[in-house]
């Protein structure tokens, strides 16, 4: 371990999702960087997906009624007490130099205030659409993003109200307050198709409402200023 290296939280949230999720904490546990710890929440799975989570001693587990995904990477970053913090899903997987990329980015860019990169779908449909910029299918992830704690706190974290999307309105947010994003070009996810994924595509509609919340934030400072 590198004393030098700022701690890392990272948030999973975890909803019945015990067919995928042991392999996932590995990979989350392989990383080639230290120090580093995983805090899951379990929003009300039905399954054992608690009982894998209690076999891993080094990992915080937090149990809460199942309320969707925003709300528990809320209740992740009420209890995250590193400078940083990585976001990631139960069924999904990382590659081992993930962590040392985009910490490593955000240590020599302090302007930047969260860090995405490309993705890999493992048995990917057909019909799946590629990102215009990278070719990636299904665009760049929420999931592939590294915060900095500060910032997703000043942000108030997740919109709660959002069972999908809630990663559109996050980010529209972060450039709102005109916080950087960076994109880098290497793979730091690889993640998983298996038919019932929450986040494979954001309904117009939550796009629409998130874009009419900041038009109305940016009416009432234009009310304020005037």
């Amino acid at each position: 371990m590198i004393a030098t290296q700022p701690a890392v939280d990272f948030i999973i949230p975890v909803y019945n999702a015990a067919e995928f999720l042991r392999e996932a904490l590995e990979s989350v546990l392989a990383q080639e960087y230290e120090p580093l710890r995983i805090i899951a929440i379990d929003d009300g799975s039905t399954d054992d997906s608690a009982g894998i989570v209690a076999e891993f001693p080094n990992v915080l587990l937090i149990r809460q009624e199942n309320q969707g995904p925003a709300a528990a990477r809320n209740a992740g970053l009420a209890a995250a007490e590193a400078p940083y913090i990585a976001l990631h899903d139960a069924d999904d997987l990382v590659p081992p130099n993930k962590l040392r990329i985009q910490i490593g980015y955000l240590k020599e860019h302090p302007e930047v205030a969260c860090v995405l990169g490309r993705q890999r779908w493992i048995d990917p449909p057909l019909w799946l659409p590629r990102d215009a910029l990278y070719g990636e299918l299904g665009g760049i992830p929420l999931p592939s993003a590294v915060f900095r704690t500060a910032v997703l706190r000043e942000l108030g974290g997740f919109d709660p109200s959002f069972r999908t999307g809630e990663d559109v309105d996050l980010l529209m947010r972060l450039r709102e307050a005109k916080h950087g994003i960076t994109v880098l070009p290497e793979v730091v996810l690889y993640r998983r198709y298996h038919g019932s994924n929450l986040s494979v595509v954001t309904s117009p509609e939550n796009r629409f409402r998130s874009l009419r919340a900041k038009l109305e934030r940016e009416r009432k400072e234009r009310k304020t200023e005037a």
